[in-house]
């Protein structure tokens, strides 16, 4: 394993850490719940699980590189069993960089921003709970010119680029045990970034209703001028 994944792994977990923590506290009297499904009414639990699960495996990418690096006398059979719970695969050359883990620093630190970038745009508006201030307005610029729900467009960014570089060949979860079978990491990563696409559509949906209740014609106006969603042309 190299310095420069290491280092990547790193700032891409705090990256993921800063985007998934909520700029303000929810107002419990303003929030308003929908018919939605259970598993997707919890969202903000479910990315703060995956926030957990990011630090620790650039936890244990960096140890697995910190072992490779400094040298020990004998060695210590719980300390390595611990790192590195499997043998790597025949063939392969176990945690290493490669360009699949690089597009997910990439998407995880552009999704951080496009998010960041929100989180200022709207100020105390911004909550992770469907809510409605009592000083609510409307806002159009920023990412907010091109699509309605750029924060949930930095949502899909992020997983989409965790995915990449924790479930494919290359990385401490695939490399040491955890997610050896390409298939069981396919069907994870398939699972885990539909999930977050349907927590977006259902939100999405949901806050465009309160909007457009709360502004009328402004939000049509609004809706009209910015038809899309999440990407620009797709959705």
């Amino acid at each position: 394993m190299s310095l420069v994944r290491a280092i990547l792994v790193t700032v891409q977990a705090v990256c993921n850490g800063v985007a998934c923590t909520p700029p303000n506290p929810t107002p419990q009297k303003q929030r308003y719940h929908t018919e939605e499904m259970y598993i997707l009414q919890i969202a903000p639990l479910i990315f703060k699980c995956h926030q957990i699960i990011a630090y620790l495996c650039a936890v244990f990418e960096v140890l697995y590189y910190l072992r490779t690096i400094i040298p020990f006398s004998s060695p210590i059979p719980p300390v390595t069993s611990m790192i590195c719970p499997a043998s790597p695969i025949p063939g392969t050359t176990s945690v290493h960089l490669t360009p699949a883990f690089v597009l997910g620093v990439v998407a995880v630190v552009l999704g951080a921003y496009i998010r960041l970038d929100c989180f200022k745009a709207l100020g105390p508006l911004f909550t992770f709970d469907l809510t409605i201030h009592p000083e609510h307005r409307l806002v159009t610029t920023r990412f907010y010119a091109y699509v309605r729900h750029p924060a949930y467009t930095g949502s899909l960014l992020l997983v989409f680029g965790l995915a990449f570089s924790h479930l494919t060949r290359g990385s401490w979860m695939t490399e040491c045990g955890l997610l050896r079978n390409e298939r069981t990491a396919l069907v994870i990563w398939a699972v885990w970034w539909l999930w977050t696409f349907c927590v977006g559509i259902s939100r999405a949906d949901a806050e465009d209703k309160e909007m457009a209740k709360l502004f009328k014609e402004e939000w049509e106006t609004y809706a009209a001028n910015v038809p899309w969603w999440f990407f620009p042309g797709l959705i």
